[in-house]
C-alpha cells in the first residue's frame, strides 16, 4: 500500500526515487538559493546516492512509511525536483507530512504545486485514504507558502523548529 508508484500529472511523471537518480538530481539541487531557508549546501553525488539508498531502504521506525519521488518533465524527460511523504497512523486513520523541492531553473512555473497536488491525490486514494496532511514551511518562504495554500492547506500557527506547520484534511 505504501510502495511509491509512478504518478502522472499533466506535465510531470512522479517516479519512485532511486539511488540511480543521484547524479542527475545533484545537478538539479546545485542551486545555492535552494538552501536559503533550510540551511546546508548542495549535496555531492556520493552523499545524495547514500541518502537516496537510505530512503529506498525505508524508515527504520515501525509503522512509519517513507514515500519519495523524483519529478520528471514529461516533454523533456528531465528531472527537476522531488516530492516526499512520511506517512504514519494517527487517531483518525493515516496522516502524512509532505515536502517538495524544485530546482532553480524550473521554479515559478507551478511544478511544485502540480507535483504536490498529484501526491495528495495519491495519498487520499484507496487503499491509502490518508485523512490529514501537513507541511512545514519557513515563515519567510513565500513560494512554499504559496504551494501550501494552493493545496488548500492552512497555517496552524504551530512552529516545528523554525518552520510553520500548514495542514489540510483530505476527507471528512
Amino acid at each position: 500500500m505504501w510502495v511509491a508508484r509512478t504518478i502522472a500529472t499533466r506535465r510531470l511523471l512522479l517516479r519512485p526515487l532511486l539511488p540511480a537518480h543521484a547524479e542527475e538530481m545533484a545537478e538539479v539541487l546545485a542551486g545555492p538559493s535552494l538552501y536559503a531557508f533550510t540551511g546546508g549546501s548542495p549535496p555531492s553525488v556520493t552523499s545524495l546516492r547514500a541518502r537516496y539508498q537510505r530512503l529506498a531502504d525505508g524508515c527504520p521506525s515501525p509503522g512509519v512509511h517513507w514515500c519519495n519521488w523524483v519529478l520528471e518533465d514529461r516533454s523533456q524527460h528531465r528531472l527537476l525536483g522531488t516530492v516526499q511523504a512520511t506517512v504514519a497512523r494517527t487517531p483518525g486513520g493515516w496522516g502524512a507530512e509532505v515536502a517538495w523541492i524544485v530546482g532553480e531553473a524550473w521554479q515559478s512555473r507551478g511544478y511544485a504545486t502540480e507535483a504536490a497536488r498529484g501526491l495528495l491525490e495519491w495519498l487520499a486514494s484507496p487503499p491509502r485514504e490518508v485523512s490529514e496532511v501537513s507541511a512545514h514551511v519557513h515563515p519567510a518562504h513565500g513560494a512554499s507558502a504559496g504551494v501550501a495554500a494552493a493545496l488548500g492547506m492552512r497555517r496552524t500557527g504551530e512552529l516545528v523548529g523554525d518552520e510553520v506547520e500548514w495542514r489540510v484534511e483530505l476527507r471528512g
